[in-house]
C-alpha cells in the first residue's frame, strides 16, 4: 500500500500568498496527497482554509512538527529566514524548515529584505504558477 504524501503550504501576515497557492494547486494535486496549511497566525491559517485547504494548524509548533513529517513545502523565502515576514518566523521556524528533508519551493518576495540574483522581477501571479508548476513537476517524479 502506497503511503500518503503530506503538501505542506506556508505563509504568514494575511496568508495571502498562500490563499493563492491552494487555489492553484488544491485541484491538481494527485489522489495521494494531503494538502495543510500551516500559517504563522490564526489569520494566515484561517485565509487559507477558506481558501480551500482541507486541513489547517497554526504557530510555531504546527511549523516545527509538520516541516519535518512534509514530503513538499511551498511557501514564501521568508519562512526560511529567522525574523522573516516582519518578524513573524521565529528562528525555530526557520531552522525546521530549512532543516526539513522535503523538497522546498519558495516564491521570493519584497517584504523579506532579501534579493535573489538571477530572478526577474515578475508579478506575484507568476511566481506562483511557477511554484504550481515546479510542485507537480516534484509530484510526477
Amino acid at each position: 500500500m502506497q503511503s500518503r504524501r503530506l503538501i505542506l503550504v506556508l505563509d504568514g501576515q494575511g496568508g495571502g500568498m498562500g490563499v493563492q497557492l491552494i487555489k492553484m494547486l488544491a485541484p491538481q494535486l494527485p489522489q495521494d496527497c494531503d494538502l495543510l496549511a500551516v500559517g504563522t497566525n490564526v489569520m494566515a491559517t484561517s485565509a487559507m482554509l477558506k481558501a480551500g485547504a482541507p486541513h489547517g494548524a497554526t504557530g510555531e509548533n504546527a511549523v516545527v512538527y509538520n516541516a519535518a513529517r512534509a514530503n513538499l513545502i511551498l511557501g514564501p523565502i521568508g519562512m526560511i529566514l529567522a525574523n522573516g515576514i516582519l518578524g513573524e518566523v521565529s528562528p525555530a521556524m526557520a531552522a525546521a524548515v530549512s532543516a526539513a528533508s522535503a523538497e522546498k519551493i519558495l516564491i521570493p518576495s519584497s517584504h523579506c529584505g532579501v534579493q535573489i540574483a538571477g530572478t526577474q522581477d515578475c508579478p506575484l501571479e507568476t511566481y506562483l504558477q511557477s511554484a504550481v508548476t515546479l510542485a507537480l513537476r516534484e509530484l510526477q517524479a
